[in-house]
C-alpha cells in the first residue's frame, strides 16, 4: 500500500491515529494484536481481523461486503461459549504471503457500513468486550506502527480486484521476473494492456514502429488529436498510458530480428504479435535453444461477397511440446501476401482484443491461475458460427504451478 492510502482516507488514518495497528497487504486491511477469549476463557492478544477493501484511487470507498476474517482460536464470550452471533464459517485460507486466517464472521448493521472505522471498530468490539471484562486492559489500541506495504510492488496504488475475488494467492502464480511483447500493433497492444494489471515485475515490448492515426483504432484506448501532433513511437506511445498505474514498463524503439533474437534470452516468456516474415524462424529458434516458452498469434482476415471473413490462431510452444510449431505447419512464416487485408490494417478492433484475450487467457493457464485439464497448444476461432477448436494437446499433461 502507498502510505498516500492511509493518509489520504480519513477512516484509515482514524484507525490509526486511534492507536491500531493497521496495515494493508494485497488489498486487505489488516490489524494485529486484536485481545479476545478463548474456549478455557482465557485472554488472547493475538487475534488478527482482516477485511477487504473497496478504494477509489488512494482513498477508500463505502465497503461493499459486510464480512471479516480472524486469524486465532474462534473468539468466545467469558464463559468460554463461542460468539455465535457472528458465526460464518471456519476455514483455513491464505490471504497473501505471511497471513492465514481461521474464520470469517458476519455482523450487518441496518444501514451497512459507514467506512472501514464503521465496521473494523465494530468487530473488535463485539471480539473484544469478553476479553475487557475478564481483563480490563485488554485492548487492540496499542498505538505501535506497523508498515503498511507489500514490498516491491510493481503497481502505484493497491491492487484490490484479486483480494475482493479472493484470488490473490492465485494471482501470484503469474508474477514472473520478465515477459515481452514482440510486436505492438493491434494484438499486441491489447496484449500488454491485458498484462500491464497482472504482477509481473517486468513487461519489455519492441516494435519500431511509429504510433499513427489508424492505430488508435485498432488498439486500447482513446488517443487525442494532440498525441499524433508530434510523431512518437509505438512502445513510447503505450508505455506513457501506463506509468501513471504501474512500474517495470521497458520500450525498446526496434523490431527484434535474427541480429537482435538474443535480447530474448532472459525473458521468462514471450508473447509473438508480429507480422508473418522469415525473420519470425530465427527468433523461433532462439527461444527454444534457450528453453523459453511462448505463444504465437495470427489472424487471416479476407473478403468474401461484401463481407469480411476470418480465423484467429494462437500456438502455444513450451519446452514440454515444441513439435507442432514447425513439423506440423503450426506457425505461419512466410512473409504476407497482398491479398491479407489484415496486413493493410483493416480496422478490426475486437477481433484484436480477442486475440489477446486468447493468448492471455493460454499464459495464465500455463502457470496455473486457470484450470488447464486439456492443455491444448493450439487454437483457432473461426468468425462464422464463432466456432472454437483447440488441438496439439500436451497428453502428459505436465504441472506448470
Amino acid at each position: 500500500m502507498s502510505q498516500s492510502l492511509i493518509n489520504r482516507s480519513v477512516d484509515l488514518r482514524r484507525l490509526l491515529d486511534e492507536g491500531y495497528e493497521i496495515t494493508i497487504l494485497s488489498g486487505h486491511l489488516i490489524i494485529y494484536n486484536v485481545p479476545y477469549v478463548n474456549a478455557d476463557k482465557q485472554v488472547k492478544r493475538g487475534g488478527i481481523l482482516v477485511s477487504d477493501l473497496d478504494v477509489a484511487g488512494d482513498i477508500t470507498t463505502r465497503p461493499s461486503n459486510h464480512v471479516v476474517m480472524f486469524k486465532g482460536d474462534h473468539p468466545c464470550d467469558q464463559n468460554g461459549n463461542e460468539l455465535v452471533k457472528i458465526k460464518y464459517g471456519s476455514e483455513q485460507k491464505t490471504i497473501c504471503e505471511g497471513i492465514t486466517v481461521d474464520h470469517s464472521f458476519s455482523s450487518k448493521p441496518a444501514d451497512g457500513y459507514e467506512d472501514y472505522h464503521h465496521k473494523m471498530t465494530t468487530y473488535i468490539a463485539i471480539i473484544s468486550n469478553p476479553a475487557v471484562t475478564i481483563d480490563p486492559s485488554a485492548t487492540a489500541q496499542t498505538y505501535r506502527l506497523i508498515e503498511s506495504d507489500a514490498p516491491g510492488s510493481v503497481f502505484y496504488y493497491t491492487e484490490t480486484a484479486s483480494s475482493r475475488a479472493g484470488i490473490t494467492q492465485i494471482a501470484n502464480k503469474i508474477a514472473l521476473n520478465r515477459i515481452a511483447i514482440v510486436g505492438l500493433g493491434g494484438t499486441g497492444s491489447y496484449i500488454l494492456d491485458f498484462v500491464v494489471k497482472t504482477p509481473v515485475r517486468e513487461i519489455h515490448i519492441f516494435d519500431g514502429d511509429d504510433f499513427l492515426q489508424h492505430n488508435a483504432f485498432r488498439s486500447p484506448g482513446a488517443p487525442s488529436a494532440e498525441d499524433f501532433k508530434s510523431i512518437q513511437k509505438k512502445v513510447d506511445y503505450h508505455s506513457k498510458r501506463y506509468a501513471s498505474m504501474r512500474k517495470g514498463i521497458f520500450s525498446h524503439e526496434f523490431d527484434i530480428d535474427t541480429s537482435n533474437a538474443s535480447l530474448l534470452n532472459r525473458m521468462d516468456f514471450v508473447f509473438l504479435c508480429m507480422d508473418r516474415s522469415e525473420k519470425k524462424l530465427s527468433i523461433i529458434e532462439t527461444l527454444e535453444e534457450h528453453g523459453i516458452s511462448f505463444i504465437d498469434v495470427g489472424m487471416g482476415i479476407e473478403l468474401v461477397d461484401d463481407e469480411l471473413q476470418g480465423v484467429l490462431r494462437i500456438t502455444t510452444s513450451t519446452k514440454e511440446k515444441r513439435d507442432h510449431v514447425r513439423d506440423r505447419k503450426r506457425i505461419s512464416l512466410e512473409k504476407d501476401e497482398p491479398a491479407n487485408l489484415y496486413s493493410r490494417n483493416i480496422q478490426i478492433v475486437e477481433l484484436n482484443a480477442l486475440s489477446a484475450s486468447l493468448a492471455v487467457i493460454k499464459w495464465k493457464k500455463l502457470f496455473g491461475f486457470y484450470r488447464d485439464l486439456q492443455q491444448e497448444h493450439f487454437s483457432t476461432y473461426t468468425l462464422d458460427g464463432n466456432l472454437l477448436i483447440n488441438e496439439e494437446k500436451n497428453e502428459a499433461k505436465n504441472n506448470w504451478v
